[in-house]
């Protein structure tokens, strides 16, 4: 496989070109001309497609859209090229059989292919906002109880001592370090001293947060969640966090958002370049995962119609073709203790899991909202996740068909739902007995429903 100084070099010496260029005269132009090459279509009755052969146009279209497009580097204006034979040694070369973890609390990374019935990994206790480091650790430690919790995504701290977290300030620094102590300490409360942390550093923007922040981490573990830019681009912040881990040799999910309704336009499109991103998580940000994330222009949700089948349709091209593990970040429209979000997270979740993919379970309210992260939800979604292992996709399909007709009509207007203080009492750290009820009556009303066999290991039961 590539170097990475050979990648940097080419981020130094690629061919010259504005961003403006870039966006409309490379990327939408190639991408057209791949979809129309491979037939790539949508087909909203199917959210969940098991058409093996559309999988696999899906991944040879996301592979010559790479070869012709590259990826952009903002800050020198340059394309970084790769040749086929590049991206398929990468491919080759790509990361198996990865642990995180220590101890008790070690866990491997499974490889996964669509209807597999390996159990999915499980990470989450949201990457949404919260206002005390109270509230911070008590999601975490609530989240981490549940047996099937794999690793954690850790909150974000938006405030210090009372006072706003500025980027790239060293109010941001100390924020990046208090946010992993937090987060450390959280895990030993709950036992589980050991649990990997898979976005180390939540409350980070910039290079120097993060290597601040992990400095105080457990670097044998927790890992550092490295993002591109939309789309196909990256620039130097996001390279010098790479050229840290490959220096101190720290594990890296190789994160990539994809925008229904910019310049990927619709769910076809969606799809093509999240397929793309796979080789681009190996060679430039040099992930031990893909961590792919698509959300509509106009928010930040993963449970609408073109989204579930974008990504089911990429991930099944990617499982089916590459080694590399997939974990798939998501998140909801409607708040905590809303039966929409439990419906929501369901349809994602299962959607991933049939594919071929694991999943990190994000806050709901779009993960923008503070306050807004339950960590009950995140622990229903497990179950789910753990009950969608070995169902074949067609009958995926028929339950997250139901389910969106269910909810997706109140996708652009959901219940906001609760804030944490309301459901969860901060002084012991447990979910309030109003909570718990809805919890089980959620899980309970899935069972019946659904025919799901919810595994019977939450404490909350």
């Amino acid at each position: 496989m590539l170097s990475f100084d050979t990648v940097v070099e080419r981020a130094l010496t690629g061919p010259i070109c504005t961003e403006r260029d870039f966006d409309l005269g490379i990327f939408v132009p190639n991408l057209r001309k791949v979809l129309e090459k491979y037939g790539i279509k949508y087909d909203p009755q199917n959210p969940v497609p098991s058409d093996d052969d559309l999988a696999d146009r899906v991944w040879e279209a996301g592979m010559e859209f790479l070869v012709e497009t590259g990826v952009y580097c903002v800050d020198t204006e340059r394309r970084i090229l790769f040749t086929r034979e590049e991206i398929e040694g990468a491919i080759e070369s790509a990361p198996r059989n990865v642990v995180f973890g220590e101890g008790k609390d070690a866990r491997l990374m499974p490889r996964r292919l669509p209807e597999d019935e390996t159990p999915p990994w499980c990470s989450g206790s949201g990457a949404g906002p919260v206002s005390t480091e109270w509230n911070l650790i008590n999601v975490v430690k609530t989240y981490a109880e549940d047996p099937l919790s794999c690793g954690i995504t850790a909150p974000c701290l938006t405030n210090l001592d009372g006072r706003d977290l500025v980027a790239g300030s060293p109010r941001g620094v100390e924020g990046a370090i208090r946010t992993v102590l937090l987060v450390r300490e959280a895990l030993r409360r709950a036992g589980r001293p050991g649990m990997p942390v898979v976005n180390e550093v939540a409350s980070a923007v910039r290079a120097t947060e993060h290597i601040a922040g992990h400095a105080f981490g457990n670097p044998k573990t927790d890992v550092l969640e490295i993002g591109t830019v939309h789309e196909l681009k990256v620039d130097f912040d996001a390279l010098n966090k790479v050229a840290y881990c490959q220096a101190v040799g720290n594990l890296t999910f190789a994160e990539n958002g994809v925008i229904l309704g910019g310049y990927a336009g619709g769910p076809t499109g969606v799809a093509v370049v999240c397929a793309a991103y796979h080789p681009v998580g190996i060679l430039v940000i040099r992930g031990v995962v893909q961590h792919p994330l698509a959300v509509p222009i106009e928010g930040g949700t993963t449970s609408n119609r073109e989204i579930i089948w974008a990504r089911s349709v990429a991930i099944q091209a990617a499982t089916r073709n590459s080694p590399l593990s997939i974990v798939a970040p998501g998140y909801t429209s409607a708040g905590p203790m809303t039966e929409m979000c439990y419906q929501e997270f369901a349809a994602w979740v299962m959607a991933i899991v049939v594919s071929g993919g694991s999943v990190e379970v994000g806050p709901p309210s779009k993960g923008i909202m503070e306050d807004y992260s339950d960590p009950l939800e995140n622990i229903f979604s497990n179950a789910v996740a753990h009950a969608s292992a070995g169902m074949s996709r067609k009958e995926a399909n028929t339950i997250v068909f139901k389910l969106l007709e269910g909810y997706e009509d109140k996708l652009k207007d959901p219940p906001l739902g609760k804030k944490l203080p309301d459901y969860f009492d901060i002084a012991s750290g447990r979910p309030n007995k109003e909570c718990i009820e809805f919890y089980r009556k959620m899980r309970q009303e899935f069972s019946e429903q659904f025919g799901l066999k919810l595994p019977l290991t939450s404490p909350y039961l």
